[in-house]
């Protein structure tokens, strides 16, 4: 396959695929790879490029953590063993990520998309200020806030399984 071929069919899916979905495609070695599949196999951040903030649990305990731009706040979570579940795997499938956002930070953020409004009417309290933690992604400008971990979800999950780290 020639490599202009190539390059067209990777722009063609990479338009065809930003247009469904808010998912982009890395070509990496004439590979094509969707972020919402493989999450966490290729990083767009170097070690600079951190954000500190702070998980409120279940119980009303903290957990500080920090985690590189571009990782979204269930990932966050996954790394650093905070209880927050994920049954979909980052697919904006459920809504067991949900989570309560400062009004602050709520409002510097994209909207919800239609995809993520449409889990969120499933999720157990649901507020003003919730959001998946999948559907965040960590910048600089959230560096300081508070996720608060509501008390409980509606899990999807069957027989205990839950999901692996990213």
């Amino acid at each position: 396959m020639s490599q202009v071929f190539k390059q067209v069919c990777f722009n063609n899916i990479k338009r065809f695929n930003s247009t469904l979905c808010n998912s982009s495609f890395v070509n990496n070695k004439n590979k094509f790879i969707s972020d919402g599949i493989i999450y966490r196999q290729f990083s767009s951040s170097n070690n600079d490029d951190k954000v500190t903030f702070t998980f409120i649990n279940k119980d009303g305990s903290k957990t500080k953590v920090t985690e590189e731009v571009g990782k979204n706040i269930l990932e966050a979570a996954h790394d650093n063993d905070v209880d927050l579940e994920g049954a979909c795997e980052c697919s904006c499938a459920c809504s067991t990520c949900h989570v309560y956002l400062e009004p602050k930070i709520y409002n510097i953020l994209p909207e919800p998309t239609d995809e993520e409004n449409d889990m969120l009417d499933l999720a157990f309290q649901l507020k003003e200020n919730s959001r998946l933690g999948c559907q965040i992604k960590l910048t600089k400008e959230l560096e300081g806030m508070e996720v608060t971990l509501p008390s409980a979800s509606r899990n999807m999950t069957v027989d205990g399984y839950k999901p692996p780290k990213h």
